[in-house]
């Protein structure tokens, strides 16, 4: 299972005294234990691996906006250790699709449900997300797919 994979690493991380490791993972399972604690009282309260990667996937988001925000503010030190940090947690990521595949699953998708018009983007991006998360760069994604119903 992924947490369990994620512990280990921590304990690896903290013998090899490598820091920001093991801050970066302590933040892993800080999310995973406020997702536990948050279904609590609904008693499913078992985490999976896909809510896991699901918790990666918006880590990873706010680290590349944060990465963004430090390069325009020229704080490059900043920039690299956010970077940094995204290489990390990737590791516990599924294989990303690369961009070619991405462009192809999306004509796919496109082609396959008829859409073509604008209004159907958001349709599309539901489909994307349900079948891929994690394993697609769903920002790419949404940038071909509003190319290919504008254009």
């Amino acid at each position: 299972m992924l947490e369990d994979l994620i512990k280990e690493e921590l304990v690896k991380s903290m013998k090899e005294r490598d820091v920001l490791r093991v801050s970066t993972l302590r933040m892993i399972n800080a999310s995973i234990k406020d997702l536990e604690i948050s279904r609590r009282p609904s008693n499913s309260n078992q985490i999976k691996d896909e809510d896991i990667i699901q918790i990666l996937s918006k880590m990873i988001k706010q680290r590349r906006e944060a990465a963004v925000t430090f390069e325009k503010g020229g704080r490059k030190d900043l920039q690299d250790k956010e970077n940094e940090e995204i290489k990390i947690i990737e590791e516990f990521m599924p294989n990303q699709l690369s961009d070619e595949e991405t462009h192809e699953i999306v004509n796919d998708i496109l082609n396959e449900n008829d859409f073509k018009e604008m209004r159907d983007m958001g349709s599309a991006m539901s489909i994307l997300k349900e079948k891929f998360l994690g394993k697609m760069n769903l920002g790419l994604a949404s940038k071909i797919v509003k190319e290919k119903l504008e254009g």
